[in-house]
């Protein structure tokens, strides 16, 4: 029996392949790398060991993006307040000009659909410099490349933001596997503090 496939037939393959991935990547078919999105979010993470669902990694995909546009729809350009969901606990990290504002952001995340808990870690402060910012970034890809270099734990067991070179550290983890976390976090260089924001499996 011939098993090669005829140069049209390969290309109708190829094509058909291109349409139906995408839909095999979101139920978790075949492994797929993600970038973190926002600032302080860093670098991407493999979705293929990851403990949430695939549904629940959407989900705290849309909770971002719905907290966000919601905060800027109404505090505008008076805060930077930056969004992370885990499993539906969301961390607000950033600066707002007073206590005000800063429950007002808490108030607008806890009424999009799904939040279970927010973590209000907004500093009442001036926005923070773009060199800051940058240098946050930095932080979170050394914490992250520590972290995958030790290999106490899946990399992407745990999301790593970084704000004003404060480290917080998300995600569903062993008691053990979220000191091991701070304790990476906190020896790497730059970093001023290590804040858990677990959800424990033990």
């Amino acid at each position: 029996m011939n098993l090669l496939i005829p140069k049209m037939k390969r290309m109708k393959y190829k094509n058909l392949l291109l349409l139906v991935l995408p839909f095999l990547i979101l139920s978790g078919c075949v492994p797929l790398a993600v970038t973190g999105v926002g600032v302080g979010a860093g670098t991407g993470a493999l979705m293929s060991e990851d403990r949430r669902t695939t549904g629940i990694f959407i989900e705290d995909q849309a909770i971002e993006l719905k907290t966000s546009r919601r905060i800027h729809e109404q505090l505008e350009r008076n805060v930077r307040i930056n969004v992370t969901s885990f499993n539906r606990n969301v961390l607000l990290t950033g600066e707002a000009p007073n206590e005000s504002m800063k429950m007002e952001a808490e108030k607008l995340a806890m009424s999009i659909d799904n939040v279970r808990n927010v973590f209000n870690e907004i500093e009442i402060a001036e926005r923070t410099a773009l060199s800051a910012r940058t240098n946050d970034s930095l932080i979170t890809s050394k914490v992250k490349g520590r972290f995958l270099s030790q290999r106490k734990f899946q990399i992407n067991y745990i999301k790593v933001v970084t704000e004003n070179s404060v480290v917080y550290l998300l995600g569903l983890v062993t008691r053990e596997e979220a000191d091991d976390a701070a304790q990476i976090a906190s020896t790497t260089a730059g970093v001023r503090k290590v804040v858990k924001v677990f959800e424990y499996l033990n």
